[in-house]
This record gives C-alpha cells, sequence and structure tokens, in this order.
C-alpha cells in the first residue's frame, strides 16, 4: 500500500465536505462487542450518551466551526455497513471456532443508523447529546469524538502553507518512529493501537498503526479500530468499557443492585462470550471497592484491564488481589490502557516483567502526539481529554466515579450517593491530560 502524503492532503483540502468518519467500522471493536450484548439484553433500555471536555480551558466552540461539526454528523448518519464490511465481520471467529458475532445480530446491524443529536453551544464550549435506544446511541461515542478531534486539527492547520506542514508531519513522523525503536528493545511486548477516539485524524491513525506494523511486527497484537484491522490484515482487539457498569447502575432499585451492577455486567458479558474475552475493567466506581467485594469466581477471569489508576499501583494491586484469592498472577494478563506514553510504557513493562503477563493498549499518545512538532506554538496540536458517555438511564442519572476523582463524571449529588455505596479508599486525584 502507498504512503499517503498526509502533508499535501491536508494543505489541498478545498472541497466543501471530506469525510471524517466514512465507514461505521471507524469505530473500537468493543463498541461492537458491547454492542451485541445490549443488543441482546437490553434493546429496551433508553440512554443518552453526553459530551465531557474535561479539559475546561479549551473553548471548543471558539475553534470549530458549529457548521463544520454539523455537516459532519449528519454525513455520519448516512452510513451503511457495506456488503464487504458484513462479510468480514462475519468472518470474525474466537481463535477460528466459534463466530463471534451471531447471524441474527448482523442481520440486525445490516440496516444500522446513527440516530439524530442535539447540538448546543453554552459558554464557549460544545453541549452534544444523543437520546435514544441504547442500541442506537452507543454507537455515536466514537464517531462523535473523532470528527470533534480531527475539527479542532483542521482548524489549527488549516491557514498553514505546505512547507510548513510538511515539517509538522515529518517531525511528528520521526518522533513516532523514535518510540518504535524504544519499543523495539522489548522482547515479549505485547501492544495494540488504542487511539482512534482522540486522533489527530484518521489519516495520522492509519500511518501510526501501518509504521508500527512495519516496525514492531508481531509485538504489534492487532488495533481496536475495526475498519483499520480489516484494511491492514490485523487483529481486531476490544472487550467492554465503562458504559456497561453506568448503565446497569443507573437502572438500579436498591443499594444492593448498585453494588452487584459491575459484577452483573460481568455476568451477562461471559453468558454472550463464554470463555472468551474474560477482560475485567475494574474501576467504574473504584478499583479498591470492585476487588473488595468481588465474588470468588471473578478471580478465574483471564485478566484485568486497570483503566484510570497509575498502572504500576494499579496493577500491584490486582496482582495481590490475585494472590490472596489463591490464584497465580503469572497466569493472568494486566492489559494497561489509561493515557500511556512511551515512558510509562517501559517502566511498566521493567516492573512487571516475569511477574505477570501484560499488554499494553496505546492511545491518545500514539495517535495524537504533535507536541513540539510545529515550528511555533500551536495550542489546537495539542489534544485534550474529551469523552463521551452515557449520562441518563431511562431517565436515571448515570455516573462513573473512577480510580481519580477529576475524572468522575455526573450530577454532584449523584456522585456523593455512590461514593456512600462504594466508598473513597483507593481514589487518587491525578492530572489529566487526555
Amino acid at each position: 500500500m502507498p504512503v499517503t502524503d498526509i502533508a499535501r492532503r491536508v494543505y489541498d483540502h478545498a472541497w466543501k465536505l471530506d469525510p471524517i468518519v466514512r465507514s461505521l467500522l471507524d469505530t473500537d471493536f468493543y463498541k461492537l462487542l458491547m454492542l451485541q450484548m445490549i443488543w441482546g439484553l437490553y434493546r429496551d433500555v433508553e440512554v443518552t450518551f453526553s459530551l465531557h471536555n474535561r479539559t475546561t480551558g479549551v473553548r471548543l466552540a471558539a475553534e470549530i466551526d458549529e457548521g463544520e461539526l454539523r455537516a459532519q454528523l449528519d454525513f455520519a448518519r448516512t452510513l451503511r455497513l457495506t456488503k464487504k464490511e458484513m462479510i468480514w465481520l462475519a468472518g470474525n471467529s474466537f481463535a477460528g471456532r466459534k463466530q463471534i458475532f451471531s447471524p441474527e445480530f448482523l442481520a440486525w446491524l445490516a440496516a444500522f443508523q446513527l440516530p439524530d443529536y442535539e447540538l448546543r453551544v453554552r459558554d464557549g464550549q460544545l453541549e452534544l447529546d444523543f437520546h435514544g435506544p441504547w442500541v442506537a446511541t452507543t454507537m455515536w461515542e466514537i464517531p462523535a469524538l473523532a470528527i470533534i478531534n480531527e475539527l479542532r486539527s483542521r482548524a489549527t492547520l488549516k491557514e498553514l502553507g505546505p512547507f510548513t506542514l510538511d515539517v509538522i508531519y515529518a517531525r511528528a513522523k520521526a518522533k513516532l518512529w523514535g518510540k518504535v525503536e524504544r519499543l523495539q528493545k522489548l522482547d515479549s511486548l505485547s501492544i495494540s493501537d488504542f487511539g482512534t477516539r482522540r486522533r489527530h485524524s484518521f489519516l495520522w491513525q492509519r500511518w501510526c498503526v501501518e509504521a508500527l506494523k512495519e516496525g514492531l511486527g508481531d509485538k504489534l497484537t492487532g488495533t481496536s479500530n475495526v475498519l483499520l484491522a480489516m484494511d491492514n490484515d490485523l487483529e481486531a482487539v476490544g472487550t467492554n468499557a465503562h458504559e456497561l457498569p453506568m448503565v446497569l447502575a443507573a437502572l438500579a432499585d436498591s443499594e444492593t443492585e448498585l453494588r452487584d451492577a459491575p459484577y452483573q455486567v460481568l455476568r451477562d458479558w461471559k453468558r454472550y462470550y463464554g470463555g472468551n474475552l474474560l477482560i475485567v475493567l475494574p474501576d467504574s466506581f473504584g478499583t479498591t471497592a470492585f476487588l473488595r467485594d468481588a465474588p470468588d469466581w471473578v478471580a478465574d477471569w483471564t485478566g484485568f484491564r486497570p483503566d484510570s489508576a497509575p498502572p504500576i499501583s494499579g496493577g500491584e494491586e490486582i496482582v495481590d488481589w490475585w494472590a490472596a484469592h489463591g490464584r497465580d498472577p503469572q497466569r493472568k494478563i494486566l492489559i494497561f490502557s489509561d493515557g500511556l506514553d512511551i515512558d510509562t510504557i517501559e517502566k511498566t513493562y521493567h516492573h512487571f516483567a516475569g511477574r505477570v503477563r501484560m499488554a499494553f493498549g496505546w492511545g491518545t499518545n500514539l495517535t495524537n502526539d504533535f507536541r513540539k512538532c510545529a515550528p511555533f506554538d500551536l495550542p489546537g496540536l495539542t489534544p485534550i481529554s474529551l469523552v463521551a458517555k452515557p449520562s441518563r438511564a431511562n431517565g436515571r442519572p448515570a455516573v462513573k466515579l473512577s480510580d481519580n476523582p477529576e475524572k468522575a463524571l455526573g450530577d454532584p449529588q449523584e456522585i456523593a450517593r455512590y461514593l456512600s455505596v462504594f466508598g473513597t479508599k483507593g481514589r487518587v486525584a491525578q492530572p489529566v491530560y487526555v
């Protein structure tokens, strides 16, 4: 496949609409895995997803043209899965055995269309909500974030000349390749691309994935981006995300049901995927609380993805919990994925080497690291912490606590109620950059 001249493509953006999202498969694999379970068990639940800009100093409405944003969102609503994409999805299986997506689910998915949206501007920020059945609104998360992040990049680069753009992308490429050379020295490294949500652009993410494929070989285990996995003959990787326990907790009718919501997610997940994809995401309401109340059978799952605690301290807490439950950590896996940079990957790899199996999901600092690549200051090239999460389920407020209080989402009174149930132990405030 020829290498795209990204700088020239950016400079030549002269047509009225250059779609950012051109396929419904330009999303993370875990969205489709979760969607199948939601479709099977919770298709009547109504869920609102809402945009949250945790980098409050950045006024998105001042950086992004509202009309351009509406045009991109409207175009995404016209997309349908193609025959080629449906055939590829149907061919996905667990180790060549059981088909991942059922024929009944795929038949429903073939007619899928993104639902409408609600967009407002308030105090310089974009307010973007998606209302409707959970099976529809969940699929807006990734394309909405990708669209907003790329529009921000485009606006920043819009007035630059071709040579300046060429320098910026050349420096970014050299910067990434320097990271690849450092990763090549980690003999048993297992790493994948998790960078769709906050990427600089689709073309840049594609370049990054193709560079990792050439530079890391078998150390690159895949990409979470379904379209890039299909186009580059890579494994599509992913399991589940915070929205599942957030919604089930919002639906709880008692404190007992609220406390049990994270484990009900796991029971549902195993019902759908059997002995496959058994990775626990423990931090929606705090990892310490999750481990404190977890049934013993959770220790039999394949591994954990600590997502909002510092990787070493968060990993150590899980390793100790396995040992206390009589499980051998060396037979388990930790998947690290929160705000990883090259230094964190190296440090975490060496810390846990030989003690537990490891994998790394590399996100924003893979697909949107242009720091110091421009010949002058361009704040719009610095990534921001932008998320889209459930805000309501069947009319009830949804909450995420996280291991980092700075990442908590929800109504303050509801957050206080959740803290009274799950506790505050283990929650440590950390700066949120991405």
